[in-house]
């Protein structure tokens, strides 16, 4: 089993433990995201991480464990924010593109999240629009040195139940 951790968890102060998504109903057998979370005062829990691969989640939004509390099996509601992925290729410049994407990130005053040097989860917060992100992430695309999407594109589905 691969585990796809957050070493540096945007809101880590706010988490109080993690709980893990199957990757597989996402074509991604064998995989599985540690995302950290709170239980918040009315006991729903609320991711505090901007999910890498997990579809249909994203930060701030409560979701639902298993019996055993180790499992993230659905969503609750959403909290309106957006993740915008982006994964560069491993090519000569992608230290270069990392370093520009990071710093329109900070420039927006946006959060987000590496996955080793290639992979970044951006959070969008509802209402702001990031096109200059965007044009960045299609440049890089259209040049085949990059992949992005929105982790929204595909709702979120825990494997093994009916969420």
């Amino acid at each position: 089993m691969k585990f796809i951790v957050h070493d540096s968890p945007v809101r880590r102060g706010d988490s109080n433990y993690i709980a893990r998504v199957d990757l597989s109903a996402f074509g991604l057998p064998g995989e599985v995201e540690q995302l950290w979370l709170q239980r918040r005062e009315d006991g729903l829990i609320k991711i505090c991480c901007i999910p890498f691969r997990a579809y249909g989640l994203s930060l701030a939004d409560t979701v639902s464990l298993s019996a055993d509390g180790t499992s993230v099996i659905g969503v609750v509601s959403k909290s309106g924010r957006r993740v915008l992925r982006v994964l560069l290729m491993p090519v000569v410049n992608a230290v270069t593109v990392m370093n520009e994407i990071i710093g329109e990130v900070s420039r927006l005053g946006l959060l987000s999240e590496l996955s080793g040097d290639r992979h970044v989860a951006i959070d969008v917060p509802a209402g702001v629009d990031v096109p200059s992100l965007i044009d960045i992430a299609e440049r890089e695309e259209s040049a085949s040195r990059a992949y992005w999407e929105w982790a929204d594109s595909v709702p979120f589905s825990a494997a093994g139940s009916n969420s």
